[in-house]
């Protein structure tokens, strides 16, 4: 009991206060995603819409992340994280309990665009402000805790949405829309901007970063065709294996079982996981989580029993465990510092088409060909994802993913400090006696409104995770 405590603790200890504001926000906003896991049963059930409208109001829901991942992420380099958070949050609030009392069925599918829209330009920008304000060393297991926070709160929201659909469906929508607003507040009260202010030096030595740059950047948007792939694989959890559950007899109870072993595994495990990899080749890592994806969903295809199903769903998780929090931290290292709005925006739109794509994918392979195909051709993409990732990460220098730490110390000792953490209070940056502020351009991240001179000062505690 004793080392499971210690375990715990060595995982939180270490992260900025900032960040766990951050997670706070992160954990109520998925305690109160009700909308998403009753959306299709009260179009159905209670407003007697067919199956296909339904299907429809979902793809219009995810249309509206693919059209605003790009968008958030040029507001998250212009406007700042801060504001991004809080336009974006305080829209997702409105709007989803406007949803709600939407009744004609090109309002309801309006609706639906614009809330997703709003849930999913936050994105970019929680992951930029994790990326400043969390030490390179420290970033694996920060996105780990923040994942895990997501799969935490959608767990239990999951649970209660059938209790509050039971009562009453606008409850859902009206509470989701309260909780929100409520991370929209702890990010207005709690979160300070985090974006890195570029000195005039650095402007003139870096150019500036446009959504053309991102594309031009050839070994990152390697990186997010192959989070495409792997995106298509996770999804078939969620849209091909109830489907293909369904034809071969199983009931919806049934893909219940199976599918929390997901939820139940990412809550347990997550932590550990993360403690046992976060100083592990990222390489590594990324090519044998997407084999195990590839090859756990693959094994579907052998499943004749609930058992079986909820076994290879073990086997996926455990590559989802691994993957999340490795390639976030792969997309923050690739990423300029003054660019990292854009790149997250991009990163975030592989995993949107992925969602749009894997419906199509599941319905079409399962009618025509048979959930068999589907499975096998589950393996044949993490493979490739596999093959991809290998071959790309020959390219990435080794000191550039096993020894980022180091490099902030390395700049700091030739005369400037690189990066200073937001737990630490506010920024001061001077120069060493006797270097020049003109030898050793710098990065740094600044509080808003913050005096460089004024001397540190501690923040407001943070609750504990």
């Amino acid at each position: 009991m004793s080392h499971m405590r210690r375990a715990v603790t060595e995982s939180v200890s270490g992260l900025p206060r900032a960040f766990w504001w951050l997670w706070t926000s992160t954990l109520v906003n998925r305690l109160g995603a009700f909308v998403a896991t009753f959306m299709a049963l009260y179009l159905t059930l209670d407003r007697g819409y067919s199956a296909s409208y339904a299907g429809l109001v979902a793809a219009l829901h995810g249309l509206g992340g693919v059209v605003s991942s790009l968008g958030a992420g040029v507001m998250t380099d212009r406007l700042g994280r801060r504001p991004t958070l809080l336009i974006a949050q305080a829209s997702t609030a409105v709007s989803v309990a406007v949803l709600g009392f939407m009744e004609h069925p090109v309002a309801i599918a309006g609706v639906a665009f614009l809330v997703g829209m709003a849930s999913n330009a936050s994105r970019p920008a929680v992951q930029a402000m994790m990326a400043d304000i969390v030490r390179p060393e420290d970033r694996v297991r920060a996105f780990s805790l923040n994942y895990w926070a997501i799969n935490l709160g959608f767990a239990i929201s999951s649970a209660g949405a059938g209790f509050i659909a039971s009562y009453s469906y606008l409850a859902g929508f009206l509470i989701e829309g309260a909780m929100t607003m409520v991370c929209a507040i702890v990010v207005f009260v709690k979160l300070p901007e985090s974006r890195p202010v570029r000195t005039a030096l650095e402007k003139a030595a870096e150019p500036a970063v446009g959504l053309g740059t991102v594309l031009r950047d050839g070994r990152f948007m390697g990186v997010v065709g192959l989070s495409f792939l792997v995106a298509l694989i996770f999804q078939q959890g969620s849209v091909g294996l109830p489907v293909a559950m369904g034809e071969a007899g199983f009931t919806p109870a049934d893909y219940g079982v199976a599918i929390a072993v997901n939820g139940v595994m990412i809550v347990a495990l997550q932590i550990p996981v993360t403690r046992f990899i976060e100083h592990r080749d990222p390489r590594r890592l990324l090519v044998i989580s997407s084999l195990v994806a590839g090859y756990g969903f693959g094994l579907t295809a052998f499943a004749g029993s609930v058992g079986v199903f909820a076994l290879t769903v073990c086997v996926w998780t455990l590559a989802e465990i691994v993957n999340a929090p490795t390639q976030t931290g792969l997309v923050v290292r690739l990423s300029p510092t003054h660019g990292r709005g854009r790149y997250q925006g991009m990163y975030t739109l592989s995993w949107s088409v992925a969602a749009l794509v894997a419906p199509l994918m599941s319905g079409v392979m399962i009618d025509r060909f048979g959930a068999e195909w589907l499975w096998g051709s589950c393996a044949v993409i993490g493979t490739v994802a596999a093959l991809g990732y290998w071959g790309l990460m020959r390219r990435l220098p080794e000191e550039d993913h096993l020894a980022e730490g180091r490099v902030v110390e390395e700049r700091a000792t030739e005369g400037r400090v690189v990066e200073e953490r937001i737990a630490e209070g506010p920024v001061s940056e001077a120069p060493v006696a006797g270097v020049p502020v003109a030898e050793a351009p710098v990065e740094a991240v600044v509080l808003s409104g913050a005096d460089p001179a004024a001397p540190r000062t501690d923040s407001v505690a943070a609750p504990r995770p």
